[in-house]
């Protein structure tokens, strides 16, 4: 983006833009069992998103075949960082959503949303039901809870709670949204609506553990 006067393009005018950058155009990977199970699904179009599906059970559509077959999983890939000079930073991917409608856009790719950067004051990054990741600019938010001098963790958790008082508790029993956060001072933190969320710790020594995000409901 730093050749453009914008922050982010979309649809057609972005690829025609990673075109002329030298991007090659890919073909469509969907299988012959993916489109199918989306046809199947285009009949009802309902939306039932599964809670924490890296630990489903089962074969329905939603269900990624990891713990059946032993293929790999899938989801949103958040990172945040310090560097040796105490710089920060972060990224972003995710897996998508399946069975949406066409044009919906995650939370992944807004800046203030799915990923937040001050190197001021700290990182953070979201996984989980982009749409309320969205309503409240949760990854801003919990940088901005940080700057008000809250630890990371409780950053974390404020968000939480803020989305859990916008959709009310018995919505949010049926979604999952979990948030990770550094501070300028290496402070980490994790939260999360559901249980079953973890973060890894990763340092420059090769010191790597998992932790499980603390949950409220």
């Amino acid at each position: 983006m730093e050749k453009t006067p914008h922050v982010m393009l979309v649809g057609q005018g972005a690829q025609q833009f990673a075109v002329a950058e030298g991007f090659p155009l890919e073909s469509e990977k969907l299988s012959d069992d993916a489109k199918k199970a989306y046809e199947n699904w285009l009949q009802k179009s309902e939306y039932k998103p599964v809670i924490n599906i890296e630990r489903a059970k089962g074969n329905n559509a939603f269900t990624p075949a990891k713990l059946e077959s032993g293929e790999w999983n899938h989801d949103t890939i958040g990172m945040v960082a310090m560097d040796a000079n105490g710089n920060l930073s972060g990224s972003c991917t995710t897996s998508g959503m399946g069975f949406k409608m066409r044009g919906r856009v995650g939370d992944s790719p807004i800046i203030g949303a799915g990923l937040f950067v001050d190197n001021e004051v700290g990182a953070a990054t979201a996984t989980g039901q982009g749409e309320d990741v969205i309503r409240i600019c949760g990854s801003h938010s919990v940088v901005e809870f940080m700057r008000q001098g809250l630890h990371p963790e409780t950053a974390c958790k404020k968000a939480v709670e803020r989305i859990i008082k916008i959709k009310g508790i018995e919505k949010s029993r049926q979604i999952q949204v979990g948030f990770i956060a550094i501070n300028k001072q290496g402070e980490y933190g994790g939260y999360c609506i559901q249980k079953g969320f973890n973060f890894a710790v990763c340092y420059a020594d090769d010191k790597n553990f998992l932790v499980d995000g603390k949950f409220l409901l």
